[in-house]
């Protein structure tokens, strides 16, 4: 009997030829989700918006109009400089056209002394090159020297080339100086293709509370309706309009900027602010980084949540108001804020291009300095409002603490004896409670000295932990670093379709913190692998997170009126992006030093919180599943875990080599 021979399906080739170049706008068009939003255009338009903000923000606009045609498309104009469009010395190409077309091109490169823009949201030069790549047709027409000029592009590419005229007033829309950008948005990048309405009339408003004096106008074409926003009375105004409740106290608002002779920071940084404390309704948060909104936050409202507690704490401790056993922490001051703070930071750094979150570590300091000094000052000037601050903060601190003995009481019995080698928290809140997994006892010594003792716990662990992925469960207690990681949780070990009791669980969250070095990846990974073999509902309910301390430390030498300095970096890239900001501000070619830390034990007390421990200026990765499932998850880490699995291990690091990256 003839037997068909099976014919196995040929291995794509992997060459030379299997690399390719994305070139222009190649990456936005490929990868929107990476540069903007795609579940509708508001953030294309909002990066033409900011360019215009900016211009106002740098003093050279009064007015910002914002046009919805009939025709789907909208317009932003605004009478600031306008766009250069004269040749750029180097690429022999009209600025206005590489603005549109070139990713990383803009004029907000060069902060500080002598930069085209001092304080502005951009910073990668991204923004309005990812409307054009987004855009069916985008017209830009720019009033500067005299004259008007116009070029219109398709798909991201120049469909009619630069043309200048005389500014003689007679076109549409001449004015002296400014830019109006027409943009089609291509409806096939995007979910749906409608502005939502209710978040850009946000937007705008928010806007012109942020710049007093500047006009910001919304035009509907179909509608004929025309929306006008003109504050004068900036944070107070526009915070008093969207607050839900009775404020407690009257508003805290205020501002702090730096001179040119401030020690830490650059000339013009700071912030300004307006608080209210409500005792009911949902609190009012906005914040933002030289005009764009931070939806998520970031370094700057951890620097105001500094500032209001530490004022607070102070002014409660200076009156001995705090009663016997409560312990209070800074949610509890900052659970009733409702806030909009601007903060001004001469060199940003967001998470990701759609600068949701600000990331400067600085940030912190600089909001903080400036917030509690005034509150402090405030407090004690209004007595009375200072009493009924603190009763609010005590209040809130008393409810979280019963929150947490309700809890304790249910898991209270047959705990097993904790690990001895664990130094705990003082706290019992599962919420706010962490557990450190430290690699090494000299790393531990220094955690133990420079965590928050009341949330933060540490457990050192020796050596390298024992690959799990093949050890039965009941034989992982056989192992002591394993049986103290679980009896310290608080979980038992279990599988991916078991129901675990998570309610004896001690930490909301468990934090893997090794060194930032290969055999710390390795450690790495065995505590990762062990999480997902046998407590794999933690990852599922989001408790287990990945530390990243530095791998690089710069000091900087003093520089006119400003001290030296010290900043951290995590990798080659934020260490080549430190280097550049000190080329910038003046400091001369190797005039600073760079320290590689071995390890985690090389680090005091101190460099540790600063860059590994402290709540806002960490890196904490949160482990999640990915977009692959759990058999396929399993499966790809069998090969990598496996004992018999050196072929299939081989196999893929020849092909992906370069490449890994496990997203669990």
């Amino acid at each position: 009997m003839a037997t068909t021979p099976r014919v196995t399906p040929p291995v794509p080739e992997y060459s030379e030829g299997s690399i390719r170049v994305l070139k222009g706008l190649e990456p936005v068009k490929q990868r929107p989700g990476m540069y903007t939003r795609t579940d509708n255009p508001l953030h294309v338009i909002q990066e033409v918006l900011d360019n215009s903000a900016d211009e106002a923000l740098a003093g050279h606009g009064k007015k910002i109009k914002v046009t919805l045609h009939a025709d789907g498309s909208v317009s932003i104009e605004d009478d600031g400089r306008g766009i250069p469009f004269g040749m750029h010395p180097e690429e022999k190409a009209p600025v206005i056209e590489l603005v549109f077309t070139r990713l990383h091109a803009g004029g907000k490169f060069d902060k500080g002394k002598g930069g085209a823009y001092s304080f502005s949201g951009g910073l990668h030069g991204v923004g309005v090159s990812v409307t054009n790549a987004l855009a069916k047709r985008l017209e830009a027409t720019s009033y500067r020297d005299g004259s008007v000029a116009k070029l219109v592009f398709a798909d991201g590419d120049v469909v009619e080339p630069l043309v200048t005229r005389p500014n003689n007033g007679s076109g549409e829309g001449d004015r002296k100086s400014g830019t109006t950008v027409r943009v089609w948005p291509d409806a096939k990048y995007f979910e749906a293709s409608a502005l939502p309405m209710n978040e850009l009339t946000h937007l705008l408003r928010s806007k012109a509370v942020l710049m007093p004096g500047v006009t910001v106008t919304l035009t509907v074409e179909k509608t004929r309706e025309v929306q006008t926003w003109l504050y004068k009375g900036g944070l107070r105004d526009y915070l008093m309009q969207t607050l839900n409740g009775e404020p407690v106290i009257p508003l805290f608002e205020g501002e702090g900027f730096a001179d040119n002779g401030h020690e830490s920071f650059a000339e013009g940084e700071g912030a300004s602010w307006c608080v209210a404390f409500t005792e009911d309704g949902q609190p009012v948060r906005e914040s933002y980084v030289n005009l764009i909104p931070t939806s998520a936050g970031g370094t700057h409202e951890s620097g105001l949540r500094d500032g209001l507690f530490n004022a607070v704490k102070s002014f409660i401790e200076l009156h001995s108001l705090l009663p016997k056993g409560v312990k209070l922490l800074p949610e509890d001051v900052f659970a009733r804020a409702s806030y909009v703070l601007s903060a001004k930071v001469l060199d940003p750094q967001f998470q990701g291009q759609i600068k949701e979150r600000l990331n400067s570590r600085d940030a912190v300091r600089l909001v903080s300095s400036y917030v509690r000094p005034a509150l402090e000052l405030w407090l004690n000037q209004h007595v009375e409002y200072g009493r009924k601050l603190a009763e609010l903060a005590i209040k809130a601190a008393q409810t979280r603490q019963k929150a947490g003995q309700k809890v304790e009481k249910r898991k209270g019995s047959g705990v097993a004896v904790l690990p001895g080698k664990l130094t705990d928290c003082e706290s019992r809140d599962i919420a706010h409670n962490e557990v450190f997994l430290v690699e090494g006892d000299s790393a531990g010594g220094s955690a133990k000295m420079g965590r928050d003792k009341e949330s933060q716990a540490i457990l050192p662990l020796r050596g390298k932990v024992l690959n799990t992925w093949e050890v039965e469960r009941d034989r992982l207690f056989a192992n002591t670093e394993i049986h103290d990681i679980s009896v310290a949780i608080g979980v038992d070990p279990h599988g991916p379709n078991d129901t675990p009791d998570l309610s004896g669980l001690r930490y909301g969250k468990v934090c893997i913190l090794s060194d930032a070095d290969v055999d710390g990846s390795h450690i790495q990974v065995l505590l990762l692998t062990l999480f997902f073999r046998h407590f794999p509902k933690l990852i599922e309910a989001g408790h287990v997170f990945v530390a990243r301390p530095p791998l690089f430390r710069v000091d900087a030498p003093a520089r006119g009126k400003k001290p030296a300095s010290k900043a951290y970096a995590l990798d080659e890239g934020e260490l080549t992006a430190i280097l550049d900001k000190l080329r910038k501000e003046g400091v001369r070619e190797n005039a600073w030093s760079i320290s590689r830390f071995k390890g985690l034990g090389e680090m005091n007390a101190e460099q540790l919180w600063d860059t590994t421990l402290n709540p806002d200026t960490r890196r904490l990765l949160p482990v999640q599943l990915g977009g692959i499932d759990f058999a396929a998850t399993e499966n790809l880490i069998t090969k990598l875990m496996g004992k018999g699995e050196a072929a299939s291990r081989r196999e893929l690091m020849e092909l992906h080599g370069d490449a890994v990256e496990i997203d669990i």
